[in-house]
């Protein structure tokens, strides 16, 4: 009993509650952890740690989201009792991926300085590798993303916490901790150093697939960091260019198209790369809107061009939905579904449109019900309601949407 609720039904509420974890299949969870920890070793080791880690901090993430403070605290308690007992294992110890985890776990339960003391010594042990290192350039760009978050406004953000981590990754001598202040001539040697990073980066693309895979995730912790210090030390523009300049020289090895998939082959040698970094552009666009006023369309072309390529990236439909709900006009993101849907077998594009109509309809029958007593009875919003069975009847009639447990729960728990 109780497995039902492992997988993907966490994000449907059941009357008031979310449906978490289900004790016994998290018992059974943990079990599998624990005795998978001891049958690996060496390089294994802490890849296995690093899943076991991610788990707990989805849990505290959910955790987070319920805004359930006394279950936050118990789950936080466990979490780090696990980390700091993964961190122990020989073969864990100077992994700076995990080291990198810790921290950001102990941000999320709101240890700020503890997290920043975790970073800071991750950092300090790290060596000089600098921008040569994807462990060491993930761990800072991470750190830098966290600092960033942390801002109130943009000015004076050149002397921040952040700019700081980003101009030390670049020096070669050894880390030193945040003292207050950045040195301008600090920053401009830095600026120097990340451009002919990236240009040797992109001009010498490696070849074999082993190089490949590394040097794919080296270039997108590359241009993140670089795309941040600029962002940050110049303003939204200088960032916006650095990726237009990555994504259009991923794009360019293959000017040809492919017969097949109408793609161009450059995509075909560095896809991982081009979406993560279209991810870090539209992320940083949004961020910016929060922080100042900066029009919406260079993020929604982004969007709308990037879930074109990508159809079946969660994370850019959770940013379209998002800036979708700001709208008055459905009709131009209805379009957009539909193109979308025709042109893809992925299940991502049927699900968000039945998730971004089923919020329209929830933000309509909240305001024909705002303190007006009973007239919401006479006025049933049925147009809506039409609208989200049609999308569930041919979603569950494509070849993926038959096959997905999901979506038949989704149909049921909107039927009800």
């Amino acid at each position: 009993s109780g497995f039902n609720s492992i997988g993907h039904m966490d994000t449907m509420l059941r009357r008031r509650h979310h449906i978490g974890h289900c004790k016994e299949g998290e018992e059974f969870i943990q079990n599998v952890f624990h005795v998978l920890f001891l049958l690996f070793s060496g390089r294994e080791k802490p890849n296995f740690s690093i899943c076991w880690l991610q788990y707990e901090i989805s849990k505290v993430v959910q955790c987070l989201q319920a805004k359930n403070k006394k279950k936050l605290k118990a789950q936080g308690k466990k979490s780090k009792k696990l980390a700091k007992n993964l961190l122990k294992a020989p073969d864990n110890r100077n992994h700076l991926s995990l080291w990198k985890l810790y921290a950001y776990l102990e941000w999320l339960l709101g240890n700020i300085d503890d997290a920043r003391k975790v970073f800071d010594t991750a950092l300090c042990t790290a060596g000089t590798g600098g921008l040569k290192s994807p462990q060491l350039c993930s761990l800072g760009l991470l750190y830098a993303q966290l600092e960033v978050e942390l801002l109130e406004s943009l000015e004076g953000a050149v002397t921040s916490r952040a700019v700081h981590i980003l101009t030390k990754l670049v020096e070669s001598g050894p880390y030193v901790p945040y003292s207050g202040q950045v040195l301008s001539v600090n920053v401009l040697k830095a600026r120097k150093t990340y451009e002919h990073a990236l240009q040797d980066y992109l001009s010498k693309m490696p070849v074999s697939d082993q190089d490949r895979v590394s040097g794919a995730n080296q270039l997108i912790n590359l241009v993140g960091c670089y795309a941040l210090f600029q962002y940050l030390t110049v303003g939204i523009d200088a960032a916006v260019l650095i990726y237009a300049q990555t994504s259009e020289k991923l794009e360019a090895p293959g000017p040809q198209k492919c017969e097949n998939t109408g793609e161009n082959s450059g995509i075909q040698n560095f896809p991982t790369a081009l979406e993560a970094v279209t991810l870090l552009h539209t992320n940083l666009l949004r961020f910016h809107m929060k922080m100042s006023v900066y029009p919406l369309n260079p993020l929604r072309e982004a969007l709308t061009e990037a879930l074109k390529r990508y159809p079946s990236n969660q994370s850019l439909w959770r940013s379209y939905i998002h800036i979708q709900r700001k709208s008055h006009s459905a009709s131009k993101a209805r379009r957009f579904f539909d193109g979308v849907t025709r042109s893809t077998d992925s299940l991502e594009p049927w699900l968000f449109a039945i998730q971004a109509e089923q919020m329209r309809k929830k933000l309509i029958e909240n305001v024909q019900r705002a303190d007006v007593g009973e007239i919401h009875s006479t006025i049933p919003e049925t147009g809506l309601t039409n609208r989200i069975v049609a999308l569930f009847e041919h979603a569950v009639q494509s070849e993926n949407g038959t096959h997905c447990p999901l979506l038949w729960r989704m149909y049921l728990n909107f039927l009800v």
